[in-house]
């Protein structure tokens, strides 16, 4: 892995706020030079002991479990290719699950006829997609994980940041429904960081939110959401 990065970034693929954080990470990151590792969490692991049928929508667990299998993906590309495969491949993971004004069930996001596409828009291997139902990988995602958690928490979901590692400020989130603009990025980045720098600061949080502006949500950018107290992908329940 990248040894000098200036942020760590932990992501589940099939978690919409993580990839919105991601879009807003990739322009502070842009306009500071920052470089950004990009590292696996899964939901699903994170989850591993929690009764689905009680805490979550029904459709949830098969959401985490696609996450888990294209995590393995993830895993195995980094493994073979290297640690700058996870940027594009990210990026084609997000951009198929959360752009698409299409988007197929939460379980088909685990299959090799949904995975195959997305390698192919990072410029990968399609052999990669036979690491879906490889549970060998798990154990290395678990770690990573359990990493993440030992920084920002254990009571978090997705995504975790560690900024200037391995003495800067590491921390859940922020959830964040849309994109800032190039303008704002800059500037909500500065605040955030400083807040999460400081050693009082445990949380600050709103439940009042809007659903997150991505097609797959029926939201496009620039659109009004609608305030609610929308808990689709909240932290209560570790998306």
């Amino acid at each position: 892995m990248t040894r000098d990065a200036d942020l760590h970034f932990w992501f589940d693929p099939v978690c919409p706020f993580a990839w919105l954080t991601s879009q807003w990470v990739r322009t502070v990151a842009a306009q500071r030079e920052y470089t950004v590792e990009w590292r696996l969490i899964s939901l699903r692991l994170l989850n591993r002991h929690v009764d689905y049928d009680a805490r979550f929508p029904p459709e949830y667990e098969a959401g985490h479990t696609a996450g888990l299998r294209l995590l393995r993906v993830a895993a195995r590309a980094r493994a073979e290719l290297g640690a700058d495969v996870l940027d594009p491949l990210y990026a084609a993971m997000g951009e198929r699950i959360f752009q698409a004004d299409q988007v197929p069930d939460r379980e088909h996001r685990g299959r090799t006829e949904f995975v195959e596409p997305i390698l192919t828009a990072a410029g990968l291997p399609v052999e990669l997609a036979d690491a879906l139902d490889d549970e060998s990988w798990d154990a290395g995602i678990q770690a990573e994980t359990d990493e993440a958690l030992r920084l920002a928490g254990a009571d978090v979901g997705t995504p975790v940041l560690h900024f200037r590692p391995p003495d800067g400020a590491a921390f859940f989130g922020p959830v964040i429904s849309r994109v800032p603009s190039p303008e704002e990025a800059v500037a909500l980045w500065d605040h955030v960081v400083a807040l999460a720098a400081f050693p009082g600061f445990a949380e600050l949080k709103r439940s009042l939110r809007e659903r997150p502006q991505l097609p797959a949500f029926g939201v496009r950018p620039g659109e009004v959401g609608v305030q609610e107290d929308w808990h689709g992908g909240s932290r209560r329940q570790r998306r």
